[in-house]
Parts: structure tokens; sequence; C-alpha cells
């Protein structure tokens, strides 16, 4: 007769498995919370403990770490010596495991535990079982993920030996004890304050393969730190599945809506940074005010709303191509305007990005890690470098430029009218061409430059970037400050009767 050993801290789908097993002759043996859970479901079964010959101990710590147990696991059944001594020693062959561990990462991610506890949280038996029977996968099932008893279990009723099978399980359990190790080193390395460990452990878990990468033919896959996290956690209607561009460009839409929540706000992004950015009384206000930074440029763009979308701005945008739409949620009315349209994906939810985060940034070989970009700093704590002070209406639209400089490619330039993008200068070799793609984009577009606040995400190096600026009828300015030639470029501005304003804060989006 077959035996299972079945020990679960996630009992998911645990009784119908086992009453599965059981349909099918196998024997069933178990530990603590587990055996208590099968036998209520009326399912006979050992305790671990008869097969050891010794009880569970140490305050549960003790009870599968035995050579009854991982004899069991890791005795070839294809060599006469293991089988020998398997008889000898009376060790039971254990041919399918099923465990999944204690809820570590749920425990330390709570504020209210102690040290204590969630050292306890760290299971030791569970990924030893796992191991020992993912390394004897020519005769062991080993399954630590719920998802996968029916499938197993269909195989079993099929009489199907299926090797790839118990190989690909085998597989997702190293990678499964992989991931919980790594999150145990990364909890150690926060207590003793490290913020950067000198190993870094990424726990990730594919939640989709990709048609192809940035181009056909590179193979791509997407990846979260946990099942339904970040952009893995919209809900899309209708399109094609999301490609490798299309996260990208999500990614740069909400990087640049995010920091206008609480405002009813729309950022088009295109090439992961943005084309129009503006705040409005309604969606469609501000969908409008954003298109028409640069509507060219928004044609096959990414869109990102901070407010639900209404059928209104829903009948708008259905108007534009567009490959993405993006918002905490949609009207009735507004799914079905953009249900319409075949391949427009609409995505439904926050995909929040905790506080405290790493960012992330790619190089060949291997990764740069830093902290999330810190909020832009407030109006109130800005210094007024310029003979004029920026009036009310420019200080508001310095304020809504200095925000929406955050998310744009650097060098980055955006000008700025009444809470909208009316030019944006992205990612320059340098600061003045940067400002003269700016004024160049606005004019383009058919705005009127004169009179506009601009936003520059880094200090200007020489006087010529206010120059150029001025020519254009900037009437306010907003940067870091901190350059050699400062006091050149506040001459500049007291020239031009430039207000301007030094943050003290860079904001480079490389």
């Amino acid at each position: 007769m077959p035996l299972a050993l079945l020990s679960v801290s996630d009992k998911s789908g645990l009784t119908d498995f086992a009453h599965g097993l059981v349909e099918l002759g196998w024997d069933l043996v178990s530990t603590g919370g587990t055996a208590r859970a099968l036998r209520t479901a009326g399912l006979t079964v050992r305790d671990v403990g008869d097969v050891t010959h010794f009880p569970e101990m140490l305050d549960g710590r003790l009870k599968t770490l035995h050579p009854m147990i991982h004899g069991g696991l890791l005795a070839r059944r294809d060599s006469a010596e293991h089988a020998e001594t398997v008889r000898v020693h009376a060790i039971p062959w254990i041919d399918l495991v099923a465990v999944n561990l204690y809820p570590f990462r749920e425990t330390a991610a709570r504020t209210d535990v102690s040290t204590d506890e969630v050292v306890e949280q760290i299971d030791i038996g569970g990924p030893a079982m796992l191991r020992s029977a993912a390394k004897n996968f020519d005769a062991v099932t080993v399954l630590c993920d719920p998802i996968d008893y029916p499938r197993v279990l269909a195989a079993f009723r099929a009489k199907d030996d299926d090797l790839d099978l118990r190989k690909r399980l085998a597989a997702k359990a190293f990678e499964h004890t992989a991931a919980y190790d790594g999150a145990i080193a990364n909890w150690f390395a926060q207590e003793r304050g490290d913020r950067f460990a000198e190993s870094l452990v990424i726990s990730l878990e594919r939640s989709q393969t990709l048609r192809y990468g940035e181009n056909p033919g590179q193979r791509a896959a997407f990846y979260t730190e946990a099942k339904g996290a970040g952009l893995a956690g919209l809900v899309q209607h209708g399109g094609k599945e999301l490609s490798f561009n299309n996260l990208l460009d999500l990614e740069g839409a909400l990087l640049a809506a995010d920091g206008f929540a609480g405002q009813i706000c729309c950022a088009i992004v295109k090439h992961t940074t943005p084309c129009g950015l503006a705040v409005g009384a309604t969606p469609l206000e501000a969908y409008q005010k954003a298109l028409a930074c640069d509507p060219q440029s928004a044609f096959g763009s990414v869109i990102a709303f901070t407010v639900p979308v209404d059928a209104a701005a829903a009948e708008a945008l259905s108007s534009l191509f567009v490959e993405c739409i993006v918002a905490p949620s949609f009207s009735e009315e507004a799914l079905a305007t953009l249900g319409k349209k075949k391949n427009l994906r609409v995505l439904e939810g926050t995909a929040a990005w905790p506080k405290g985060s790493s960012d992330y940034k790619r190089v060949r070989g291997g990764l740069l890690v830093q902290d999330r970009a810190p909020e832009p700093i407030p109006y109130a704590h800005w210094k007024v470098v310029t003979n004029r002070t920026p009036t009310d209406s420019e200080r508001d639209d310095l304020a809504f430029a200095w925000q929406a400089v955050a998310s744009v490619k650097s060098n980055a330039i955006v000008l700025v009218r009444s809470g909208a993008t009316i030019g944006i200068g992205a990612g320059q070799m340098s600061r003045v061409d940067a400002s003269f793609l700016a004024v160049h984009k606005a004019k383009g577009a058919g705005h009127e430059t004169a009179g506009a606040a601009l936003g520059s995400d880094a200090y200007f190096p020489f006087r010529d970037g206010v120059d150029h600026a001025a020519a254009a009828g900037v009437t306010a300015i907003v940067q870091p400050g901190g350059s050699i030639r400062d006091a050149e470029v506040i001459e500049a501005a007291n020239e031009h009767d430039i207000a301007m304003v030094f943050t003290g804060q860079r904001q480079f989006r490389h």
C-alpha cells in the first residue's frame, strides 16, 4: 500500500486530496494539526510518532527530523543496497509528501509580533522533507502548493507514472524552499538594520509568460513578489494579454499618476515617460487637458487615472487608439463603451507600491538596488532665490510642475499652465536641449508658452536653459539648485524678471 505523508500549514484542498488518495488505496501519515483536520474529516491517519517511535517534542520543533522519515524519502528504489538498509531498519517507503511551510512571511510582515514569535515561524522540518522528497523525484511525488493536488490525483487515477510531472513538482519544491529561506535571510538583515544585505535574495513568482520581450525574438516572463502583487493585481477587462512593453508603460503611467493621489488626475504615457499629465474637475477634463499637451504622441499610449472612469471620460477615450487604460474602477457604462474596442486592455485596480519597497534597475550581470524615490519636497520648504516671488497662480503651477517632472525621464523639463503640462522635454543629453524640446512640443501642439511655469528635475548647469525659457515667455521656474553656477543662473532669472525657487532636491529618473 503506498504511503503519503501530509503535513501542511495551508489546509486548502487538503481533505479532498486526502479522500482521493484513500479511495486509491493510499495509507496516510501526518503531524499535529494536519492529522486532527484529517480525522475530523473522517479519515484514518497515523501519527508521525507511530512511524518514528519518537514523540513530538521541544514544543513541536522536533517531529519529522528522523531517519525513519528521511530514510523513507531518500532511499532509492533501484538500489539493492538501499532496499536492504530499509528492510533491516524497518523504514517505511514514503511515496508522496505534501508539505507547505509555516507562515513566516505573513508573520514577519505584521507589526504586532515579537522577535520570538517570528523565529518560531521558521520551519525546519518542512523544508527538509520537501528537499528530501524532491531529490528522490524518480520515485517520490512532492507537493508544496495545494493548486497541484487535482492534477496529481488525476495522474494517479489514470495510473500514469508521470516522471515529467514529478520533476516539475520537485523543481517547484526547491523554488519554494529557496524563496522561503530568502525571506528569512532578508528578515535577519532587517533585524540588524542592514538596509542592503551582503547577499540579496529576491523571491519572485512567475505571474505569466509573455509573448515576447521588448522586441520579437526575445523571450520574456513577468515575475511578481507575490501572487496578485502590484501590476499583477490589476483586473483586466478585454483586449489581448499584456505585453512586456505594456507592463513597462503601465508602471510609468501609474508612477506619474501616483503623485497626484487625492486629486482627479490623468497621466498619458508613451515609452514609460509622460506625454501629457493634468488634473481637472472631472476625469473627462483631466484627460482632455492631458491629451492637449501632445495629442500626436498619445497615439498608442497607456493612460492612468487616479479616480474611477465614468461614461463621459470613456466616450472621449474611445476615439483615440490606446494600448491600455488603468484606473481604480470603471462605471458599467464606461466598461461597455471601452469594451467595444477589441484590442484595448482595460485594467482595474490600484497596483499599490508599499512605502519602504526597493526599486531595482537592471544592468548586465546584476541589479542596482535603491530605496523608492522620496516624495517631492512641498512648496512650503522651497527657497525663493530671485528678486521676484512667485504669484499665487505661479506657485500652484510650480507645485504641479515639481510633482510632474519627477516621473519624466532625465534630463527632464516640463512646462505647465493651470494644472496641466503643455510641453515636456524628456530624456535629453543636455538640459538646454530638454528646455528647447519642451518649448518646441508646446508650440507644436498650439500652446501659448508665455506665462508658463517650468520644472527641471535637476539644476541648470549654465544660464542658457534659463535664457531659452525666458525667450519662450516662461515666468516662473522650480529647480533643485546646487550648481557651482547657481549665482549666474539666478542672475539670468532676475534679468528676465523670472521668479525662481530652489527645492534642494534632485529628481533624476534614469
